[in-house]
This record gives structure tokens, C-alpha cells and sequence, in this order.
């Protein structure tokens, strides 16, 4: 009976996290975006100095790159110019083949909303037009970085929107700017940051968000995204995982040669507790005092809710010190604790 009691409260829970009861509002059901890029059909179709090309669905990034490698330059931007969506997207080809061929993509659009991504200072190490878009920017020096964060978002980031105007340091790439400044971007550093927003994220807080569809789509392209970083010799990364980003996160984690992974503002990893993560990355997690996913039932019943807290104590991650954090987005906010402890870790300086 007690038992069948505590599955009725944990179903009521679930309900709640849908229904919205907790401050959660419906939001529309997404469609996500998987698969490889655009114009692959193509691009198998084509040859390169009598070689076929890697196929995008199946290649391992290393195979990706000793593919690049063999080529001369000549051959690389042939490739640039007729194949910018499949170059740009590419895990494993070199990052300034990638940053040219997105620049092309971008621009073929004509789409007023990615305008900006096209200037000549913006790094885009990933762009697809699908759905509402996704993208990866880069923050400093990719190449030649000692240390490597990627900034994994939460509901309502896209292509469009990432670099929105919003609060400072909010948004992924608010978020990565922010970060890159506080390891020392100003004057030079030796840390790069990647504002991913490499799967489709849910819109609003309804059931997408409170369901692990979109983060299983999500985990399989981050598992990509970093062995891609592997592959072009960029250290092994930080990820820091922001809200339904940090489910994407819990799941990839296995998957990833992350050195550590922090969650913040996370609803639930997917995990009962950080050893669950099987991953040998540190694992962190921080909770500012007003930040409303406090509010939101730590469950998962029926695949709805993304289970425990990672800011308990039973879960068994390292505590980031958030108490001056305001919201839900103010991890990133200059002259918090939790910045100063992020750039800490971000720069392998952390204990």
C-alpha cells in the first residue's frame, strides 16, 4: 500500500510538471531536427582528387579529418564552395574550412534573421537552417586553446535567437562571451567557449520540456560535437550545461571526453546521482535562492520529469556557491560567485 502510494504522489508530481500547476506553461511540441546536414545527397554524389567523400551519417570525425588531410587546399575550398552546408556542419573538418563554408551558408539563405552570423568576426563553427535553426559560435582562439568550454542551452534557444538581445550575459552566446571575459578574453587567455545550440530545444516549459525526447536527440549530437573537437587536436572540453540543457548533458555524458561537466539551473540529469552519469568527468551543479526550477518536482515517472536534484546532497556533485545568483539566467552575471567559480573551472584551476 505504501509503495502504491508513493507512485500515486510521484504520478501527481508528473502531472504538475505538465499541467503547469508549478510555473510551468504549455509549450508547442517540437519536431527534432537529427540526422546529417543538408545537401548530402550531393555531397555523395561528389569526389575530391579521385576519392570519395566520407558520408556525413556514418564517418567518425577522425575519419573526417585524416580525410581532410589528404587533401591540398585547392581541393578543400572546391569543396567549401560547392558543399558550404555539408563542410560547415561537418565534425572533424578544419575549423577554418568550417568557419568559410558557414559564412557561404549563411549567406545563401537571404534570411534576415541570420544576417549577423555572416560578419566577418563571427566564428560559426556549425549552422543548419532546418526547423528554427541551429548553430555553434566560438569565443576566442578554437585552434590554438588550452582549455576548450562549450555552453549547452536550454528551452527556447535557436539559431535566430542565440545571440538575441537580452539581460547581459544571458543566452548562450551572452553566456559565452561572459565566460571567455572572466578567463581572460581581454587580454588574450588561453580558453576558448563554444555557444552550442546544436539540437532543437523545446519551446516554453510544457511537455517537450519536461520529457527526454529532444535531450535524447540532443545527447547524440553533443556525443558528436565533442568527439569532432577530439578529432581537430582542441582539448578535451568543459561542458557547461544550462536548465533542459543539463538533461542533454546527463545524457551524453557517458558519450563524451568532457572533463567536467557543470549543471546549472537543471531541472534533473536523467540521473539518481552523479556516479550514474558513468562518465570520469567532474561533475558540479549550482542552484542560485530565486531560481524558480526549485519549483519544479524532482521526478521522472513515465519518462515525464527528469529525476533527482543535482544540487542535493544524495546526488553527489561538487557544489558551485550561487548565493548572490539572481533568476534562473544569472549564473554568467559579472562579479558572481558562480562566474568566478565557472571561469575557475573552465580553466582546469578548480578543486
Amino acid at each position: 500500500m505504501r509503495r502504491f502510494a508513493r507512485t500515486l504522489a510521484t504520478a501527481a508530481l508528473a502531472v504538475t510538471v505538465v499541467g503547469g500547476s508549478a510555473g510551468w506553461a504549455s509549450g508547442d511540441s517540437q519536431t527534432a531536427v537529427t540526422g546529417p546536414p543538408p545537401g548530402t545527397a550531393a555531397w555523395r554524389a561528389d569526389t575530391a582528387a579521385g576519392r570519395s567523400l566520407p558520408d556525413p551519417a556514418t564517418a567518425t570525425p577522425h575519419e573526417v579529418a585524416a580525410f581532410f588531410a589528404g587533401l591540398d587546399d585547392a581541393a578543400r575550398r572546391d569543396l567549401v564552395r560547392s558543399h558550404p552546408l555539408v563542410v560547415g556542419n561537418l565534425d572533424g573538418a578544419p575549423l577554418p574550412l568550417r568557419y568559410e563554408a558557414n559564412r557561404l551558408a549563411v549567406t545563401a539563405t537571404s534570411e534576415a534573421r541570420y544576417a549577423s552570423l555572416a560578419a566577418p568576426d563571427r566564428q560559426i563553427l556549425a549552422f543548419d537552417p532546418r526547423g528554427r535553426g541551429q548553430v555553434a559560435e566560438v569565443f576566442g582562439d578554437l585552434e590554438r586553446a588550452r582549455h576548450v568550454s562549450v555552453i549547452v542551452p536550454g528551452s527556447d534557444n535557436d539559431a535566430a535567437t542565440h545571440d538575441a538581445r537580452r539581460k547581459p550575459a544571458t543566452g548562450p552566446a551572452g553566456m559565452a562571451r561572459a565566460l571567455r571575459e572572466a578567463t581572460g578574453g581581454s587580454t588574450g587567455g588561453t580558453t576558448a567557449v563554444v555557444a552550442w545550440i546544436g539540437y532543437t530545444t523545446p519551446v516554453g516549459v510544457g511537455l517537450d520540456a519536461a520529457d527526454g525526447r529532444l535531450a535524447r536527440a540532443g545527447a547524440a549530437r553533443l556525443a558528436r560535437f565533442t568527439a569532432g573537437l577530439d578529432a581537430v587536436g582542441a582539448p578535451d572540453p568543459v561542458l557547461f550545461c544550462h536548465s533542459y540543457g543539463s538533461v542533454v548533458c546527463g545524457l551524453a555524458a557517458r558519450h563524451t571526453d568532457a572533463t567536467d561537466i557543470v549543471a546549472l539551473g537543471s531541472p534533473g540529469m536523467r540521473a539518481g546521482t552523479a556516479a550514474a552519469l558513468h562518465t570520469g568527468a567532474r561533475v558540479w551543479a549550482a542552484r542560485g535562492p530565486s531560481d524558480w526550477i526549485a519549483d519544479v518536482p524532482n521526478v521522472e515517472f513515465a519518462g515525464v520529469g527528469h529525476g533527482a536534484d543535482p544540487t542535493s546532497a544524495a546526488f553527489g556533485a561538487r557544489r558551485v556557491p550561487a548565493a548572490d545568483v539572481q533568476g534562473h539566467t544569472g549564473y554568467f552575471a559579472p562579479g558572481t560567485q558562480s562566474l568566478a567559480a565557472f571561469a575557475a573551472i573552465a580553466e582546469g584551476a578548480a578543486r
